[in-house]
C-alpha cells in the first residue's frame, strides 16, 4: 500500500520510494528511505496535504507525493 492510504494514527515502514528527479530527491532529503518508520498524523480538511511524522520531526507532503511511497503497515509486519 502507499503512504497516502494510511489513516491518522497508523504507522508504516517504508518499502520503497518511487518517482524521479526533484520529487524523489525531495523525499529522500526529508529522510524517507527504505526501512524508515512513518506515522500519519492527519490530513488537511480537503485531504491534501498530509502531515506525517518521521525521525522525530513533522512534515507536510502532497498526497501525490505520498502515493509514491510504498509502505507496509507496522502491525502487519509483526503478524508474519
Amino acid at each position: 500500500m502507499s503512504l497516502d492510504q494510511l489513516k491518522p494514527g497508523e504507522t508504516g515502514i517504508v518499502i520503497s520510494v518511487a518517482g524521479a528527479g526533484a520529487v524523489k530527491r525531495r523525499l529522500l532529503d526529508m529522510g524517507i528511505h527504505k526501512g524508515q518508520t512513518i506515522k500519519m498524523i492527519k490530513a488537511a480538511p480537503l485531504r491534501d496535504p498530509l502531515q506525517i511524522s518521521l525521525a522525530g520531526g513533522h512534515f507536510s507532503i502532497r498526497r501525490s507525493e505520498a502515493s509514491l511511497i510504498q509502505i507496509e503497515i507496522e502491525s502487519d509486519r509483526f503478524r508474519e
